[in-house]
């Protein structure tokens, strides 16, 4: 299961199966190896460098940026996630730092508002092939990004742009019919523009790190969800005991701690459902892996199946974990009510810029006479995508004389 020369953290060697930096397919446009920096550490380097990445800020998940600094945003998420991905990377002796990168990079494509803000930027370029948060993340570090004087983008591995798109699975079959969510219409405009670049193999499935990337977001999110709601009361403790893998942890925890501080409480649940979903995904992993037995990254991305993930118990614990979560937070009255002035401000910004994108900042508005339809429409979606919350408030009440009051 080891590899002669490969080395992880502590001096651990990788798995055999581990994506070795040493053995990239390198970059779109090749650039000198560092001699200090593995591939993959210069990709989570890049993205930490990103203007993308210093937006998720303030961009917001489910409570918009005005409610309070306890609640998390997307970059708080997205550090979560990143040390949930290297703790599951470590157990399994994968490459930590393409695991990192991934957990880094794969909310860069979010829009403002959350969920909300995706909802209504897909609606609003429905007409212009729609927009999918996943594909805009491949856009921001391929395109968007313009910081480097050889290359647009952050000229990213070919394995952590593999990653980026394909971390939860195959996207297209083996004759290139497109998969899961997109079997009914057609891949998003970003992931097709790129493979007329570069192939990222859209059929196979993504690195190990790449999986275990994909389930420490499923990880941070329902655990970092569920406290949130707590701590703004749109749930109360006693209301978990109606999901078992909860009632368990909360009973667990009030035998051990009896009469103990609510925040305090709602800590020790919280913690204690991260820690039995992580120790379940490298149980898992490791039996599926041990099934498997592959003896190189090639192996795990021909293999068939997700060889990083939940067992099945585990799995259906997490799916009532999130109905839960969508029943009683996410659909909550007082979520309800500011997702319903934060879409109006979206769609408000999207036509106005439609019909007036000279009202766009530089470089936005350039060569406006240049561009179609739809050109414009991306331009626009690409603009108001990369807004943080606060700033697409600003930009509305720039442009119009009623903004919403949020809080």
């Amino acid at each position: 299961m080891t590899a002669q020369g490969k080395l992880g953290y502590g001096a651990q060697p990788l798995a055999l199966f581990a994506q070795d930096p040493n053995d990239t397919r390198g970059r779109l446009y090749p650039e000198p190896s560092s001699p200090t920096r593995t591939p993959f550490q210069r990709d989570r380097d890049r993205i930490i460098h990103s203007s993308a990445f210093r937006r998720l800020k303030h961009k917001t998940q489910v409570f918009v940026y005005h409610e309070g600094d306890h609640f998390r945003t997307r970059l708080t998420h997205t550090i979560e996630v990143s040390q949930i991905a290297r703790a599951l990377a470590r157990a399994l002796r994968l490459d930590e730092d393409l695991a990192e990168c991934l957990a880094l990079a794969h909310d860069l494509g979010h829009t403002p508002f959350g969920h909300e803000g995706e909802d209504v930027m897909h609606e609003c370029m429905a007409p212009y092939e729609g927009f999918d948060h996943n594909a805009q993340s491949l856009r921001v570090v391929t395109n968007l990004e313009q910081r480097y004087a050889e290359f647009d983008g952050l000229n990213l591995s070919w394995e952590t742009l593999e990653g980026l798109v394909k971390h939860n699975g195959p996207l297209v079959s083996a004759d290139g019919k497109p998969l899961g969510k997109f079997a009914d219409s057609a891949l998003p405009f970003a992931i097709r523009e790129y493979a007329q670049k570069q192939d990222l193999e859209l059929h196979t499935w993504p690195s190990a790190e790449a999986q275990a990337a994909a389930i420490a977001d499923d990880i941070a999110y329902d655990a970092h969800d569920l406290d949130d709601g707590l701590r703004a009361r749109l749930i109360a403790v006693e209301d978990i005991r109606n999901v078992p893998f909860l009632a368990d942890i909360l009973e667990e925890v009030d035998a051990r701690y009896p009469g103990l501080e609510e925040h305090r409480r709602i800590h020790e649940i919280v913690r204690r459902s991260i820690t039995r979903m992580v120790e379940d995904v490298i149980t898992e992993s490791l039996r599926r892996i041990g099934e498997a037995d592959p003896k190189s990254a090639t192996d795990v991305r021909t293999a068939g199946h997700c060889l990083v993930n939940f067992s099945a118990p585990m799995a259906a614990r997490e799916r009532e974990v999130k109905s839960f979560l969508f029943n009683n937070v996410y659909r909550h009255g007082d979520v309800l009510a500011i997702r319903k002035l934060v879409a109006g401000i979206m769609r408000d910004l999207f036509a106005r810029f439609i019909a007036e994108p000279e009202l766009m900042p530089a470089p936005w508005n350039m060569d406006l006479k240049s561009i179609g339809e739809s050109d414009l429409a991306r331009r626009v979606c690409d603009y108001i995508a990369g807004m943080t919350d606060r700033f697409a408030i600003s930009e509305h009440r720039r442009l119009f004389d009623d903004t919403p009051e949020l809080g």
